[in-house]
């Protein structure tokens, strides 16, 4: 918290040099900084005093920790930066970023900017360029840098050793090296330690590992992260359909993947349309947009529900104290088929859930739900029975109704994602909104079902 005070007072100083016009005070207070802050700072200026204010200050800034700040920018905001800069300019921050990050940046930009860009570079630089631009946004293909460090298995440790003193600051990563023969087919890695603590007259491969996890080109994101979650991996390679080594990914990369497919799916458990944009960033449309399907499609379970209940008007007009129970039991079963639910997502997102365990998850189910079904049914039914005063019959009605509401909510909620994940959907779509408008027709028909059963009418 102290330190979220000294950043305030820090940014609102910045921001008074600035309307001051005093912007080498504002530049020396800013270079402070570390870069990730100062692009958080910058981010600020843009929203409080406008883009101008803020191509001011960064072109005040070093040029080394221009291009490093620029890096560390909300897409939007890079975009405002390189339309108000010079191509020089542009061109400076392009030769300058990390070919992955430039990427990034090249995939934001409007087309004629990039063709611009791609004008100054040369023809092999744009045949690579392309290359990963044309890779599908979901895939591996798209995350990858082709800046890392290559071997030959015939090399020495002590040349492996050099040629990484040389190479390895233009390189995403030296921790890990990468054996390729003269195909470009990946054979094996080895580690920075285990090189330097190795003879120099050893051969690399003597010391490579053969046994190397990687993913192709083409590989969905989300199963790469399932990798890095799962090994623990600082960068892992990247291979096209000839195994031939193209790229790697490294763990920043992945760590943003995790953040947006995070985001994604709470927004689909919410009954949102997924969206990259920040909150304030989206227009109201947007909003609109994102929100108002699932709300009708919700809306439509919600009428389908009702029709139900009008089937059944007879029975309640007979027997009116059905109606005050009925919100308890469609709270409950749709409470219960929630807990189900995100209990599978949240395992099949993390990799402790396999579709394999369809048949483990329903009997496991069926025994949690039945015992959570007695106990709350047993509960319910000294209140309806002894407090409320109803007939026995109609406690036992709704009673038995919320066991076999809450065993079938739950044993729905366990499979449904599952299921989802089986056709290629994903499970996210069978959080709460779509459970619980499931479970309410269910409680609906069962309750009514049962009361006909066991009332006689």
């Amino acid at each position: 918290m102290e330190n979220e005070n000294v950043m305030d007072a820090m940014i609102q100083n910045i921001l008074e040099l600035l309307n001051e016009k005093k912007y080498i005070k504002a530049r020396d207070e800013i270079l402070k900084n570390n870069s990730v802050d100062i692009a958080e700072i910058l981010e600020e200026v843009i929203e409080e005093l406008g883009v101008e204010k803020a191509v001011i200050l960064f072109r005040t800034l070093p040029k080394d920790v221009s291009v490093e700040v620029f890096s560390y920018l909300r897409s939007d905001d890079q975009r405002e930066i390189i339309s108000a800069i010079t191509e020089r300019e542009i061109q400076h921050i392009m030769d300058e970023l990390d070919f992955d990050d430039m990427i990034d940046v090249l995939e934001e930009l409007p087309a004629n900017i990039v063709d611009k860009i791609l004008e100054k570079t040369s023809k092999e630089e744009r045949r690579l360029i392309n290359t990963f631009l044309n890779y599908p946004e979901s895939s591996a293909g798209s995350l990858m840098t082709p800046d890392y460090i290559s071997l030959r298995k015939n090399m020495t440790v002590a040349e492996a050793l050099a040629y990484i003193k040389k190479e390895g600051m233009d390189s995403e990563t030296v921790y890990t090296c990468y054996i390729k023969d003269e195909g470009r087919r990946l054979l094996g890695i080895v580690s920075l330690r285990t090189l330097v603590v190795s003879d120099d007259n050893v051969q690399v491969g003597e010391l490579m590992n053969e046994d190397v996890i990687y993913v192709n080109v083409l590989d969905d994101r989300e199963y790469v992260s399932d990798i890095f979650k799962r090994y623990g991996f600082l960068a892992i390679p990247v291979v096209d359909n000839e195994k031939r080594l193209v790229g790697i990914i490294t763990v920043d990369d992945i760590l943003d993947v995790i953040d947006e497919e995070i985001t994604e799916d709470f927004q689909k458990m919410a009954g949102l349309a997924a969206s990259k944009e920040e909150y304030l960033d989206m227009s109201v449309w947007h909003h609109v947009k994102n929100r108002l399907p699932w709300l009708f499609f919700l809306m439509c379970s919600l009428m389908v529900t009702g029709f139900i209940i009008t089937k059944f008007e007879d029975l309640l007009s007979n027997v009116i104290a059905l109606v005050a129970y009925l919100p308890l039991l469609m709270g409950t079963g749709g409470n219960s088929g929630s807990q189900s639910a995100t209990l599978i997502i949240r395992g099949l997102a993390v990799g402790d859930v396999e579709l394999r365990d369809a048949g483990r998850i329903l009997w496991k189910e069926t025994r949690v739900s039945f015992l959570i079904g007695v106990i709350l049914s047993s509960l319910n039914f000294l209140k309806i029975y002894f407090f409320d005063g109803r007939d026995l019959f109609v406690a036992l009605t709704v009673c038995g109704s919320m066991l076999l509401i809450i065993m079938v909510a739950k044993i729905v909620g366990g499979l449904l994602p599952i299921g989802a994940k089986k056709v290629g959907i994903d499970p996210a779509l069978m959080a709460s909104p779509m459970i619980a408008s499931l479970t309410d027709m269910v409680s609906v028909v069962t309750y009514f079902m049962l009361a006909t059963l066991i009332l006689g009418i």
